[in-house]
């Protein structure tokens, strides 16, 4: 199989599929709503687009190319070779001219130190440094559901992990789910709805400052359709292979419980998300551990077969809500996340509503904050409180900072107005890009303007 991203970057050895033939899976409705989806989508190279790249945008290094060649973007390519005029559209596709991989300049020890930060769990951490060591560039995928507006679980936390896998020369492929987000009735299934989401969700992380150097952005239902016949063959393999018992297990990785009413479309969700590992190649799954049991899936398939490297799972920790007993932020609660664009109003009345009990770490979604965001941002958390309430101090590790939150002598008083300050500092780059360009205005209205759904 080919791989999509070009320029010699296979993934793991092994790692293609069973070399099965037979006829593609019909989904000729499938088609005709994802034509009249692109049909609505605006092209790079028409007028209208021009000028909506960003100032708050990452300045990355560019690649320089032939003045016939599309030129990098921000780490991206942009399909109309000219810097300016780029479209959201134009930075996502296995046929956009992606700049080569930027090597890193790190040591083995530091880029296996750095790699294994971003995961609250991995599996397998020998293999993990075995790949860092025979690979300068390994292939690391996350897939998304482009479902409504964003919050800082998805926007920050994601930039900062992604920023730390490029930093170690990885490429960072997202899988722009937008088939799937339909088979989960994300947006109530409209395809329209969903592609259009998916372009605010690039704009979102291009404004965060997530570096797109070894970024790349892919559709899936554009790659799927381009090799369908594999791909669905691998789909039906993974599928004869495993019980409904065992896929049925895989339902937290669609925010569905095991005992949930779920159609059979809901069902081949999981044999998919197995197949796109193979299909991208990937050497590491980097995604939330509630995505865990579909990852143990690709690894369980590949005993089946006998393949003797399998996809590393290096899955990050979940963003707590900000209610009491809230595991991940919810979008059908505003008040349970915080949003990309939000108003400091916004962010400050969401905060000071927060769980925050004091003298506990566990559950505490305010200090989970400061641990997962500020410090990996700022490395350090300063609190300016009067002298009456013990004086400004500055925290340099987390450590120190929960000690003091345990023994009582930070308060919680003293971690929300505090806290509050450095989600805002986060947050101004992305609603200035969101106030301050037209194409980006218009396209977080439109995505405010929907219906989001379970």
């Amino acid at each position: 199989m080919t791989s999509p991203l070009h320029g010699g970057l296979g993934g793991w050895e092994g790692a293609d599929q069973p070399n099965d033939t037979g006829a593609a899976v019909a989904v000729e409705k499938m088609r005709r709503d994802l034509m009249a989806a692109k049909a609505t989508e605006p092209s790079a190279a028409a007028p209208d687009s021009a000028k909506r790249a960003s100032k708050e945008m990452p300045k990355t290094a560019a690649t320089e190319s032939p003045p016939s060649a599309p030129v990098a973007v921000n780490g991206a390519a942009c399909a109309d070779g000219v810097s300016e005029g780029c479209s959201t559209r134009a930075v996502i596709g296995s046929d956009v001219r992606w700049p080569a991989p930027v090597p890193s300049t790190l040591s083995l020890d530091e880029r296996f130190a750095l790699c294994r930060s971003v995961g609250a769990e991995c599996i397998q951490e020998d293999e993990l440094r075995a790949l860092l060591e025979k690979k300068a560039h390994p292939i690391c995928y996350d897939g998304f559901e482009p479902s409504g507006r964003m919050h800082i679980a998805q926007g920050i936390l994601k930039a900062i992990n992604v920023n730390k896998l490029t930093k170690c020369g990885c490429v960072f492929v997202f899988w722009v789910a937008d088939w799937f987000a339909m088979l989960n009735n994300k947006l109530g299934g409209d395809i329209n709805k969903i592609r259009k989401t998916g372009e605010y969700f690039i704009e979102v992380w291009k404004a965060a400052g997530m570096d797109m150097t070894n970024v790349r952005f892919l559709w899936a239902s554009d790659e799927i359709n381009k090799n369908s016949n594999q791909y669905w063959m691998r789909v039906m393999d993974i599928a004869r292979k495993f019980n409904i018992t065992r896929i049925k297990r895989c339902g937290q990785i669609m925010g569905r419980g095991e005992g949930d009413d779920q159609p059979s479309a809901q069902i081949m969700y999981p044999c998919m998300q197995c197949s796109d590992i193979f299909e991208l190649k990937a050497d590491i799954c980097q995604l939330g551990l509630d995505q865990r049991k579909v990852n143990m899936l690709a690894r369980e398939y590949c005993d089946e077969l006998k393949m003797k490297h399998k996809p590393i799972i290096l899955s990050h920790g979940m963003l707590p809500g900000l209610l009491e007993g809230q595991e991940k932020m919810s979008k059908s609660d505003p008040d349970s996340a915080i949003f990309m664009e939000d108003l400091s109003a916004d962010v400050n009345r969401k905060i000071k509503k927060a769980f925050c009990p004091p003298q506990v770490l566990e559950g505490n979604p305010c200090m989970s904050y400061i641990e997962h965001m500020v410090f990996p941002m700022y490395g350090e958390f300063r609190v300016d409180r009067r002298d009456q309430d013990g004086g400004p101090i500055t925290y340099t590790s987390f450590a120190q900072c929960s000690e003091d939150y345990l023994s009582g002598r930070l308060h919680p008083g003293d971690v929300k107005p505090n806290l509050s300050r450095y989600i805002n500092e986060m947050l101004e780059p992305v609603r200035r890009h969101f106030q301050d360009d037209p194409h980006a205005k218009k396209l977080l209205a439109t995505i405010k303007a929907y219906k989001v759904t379970k």
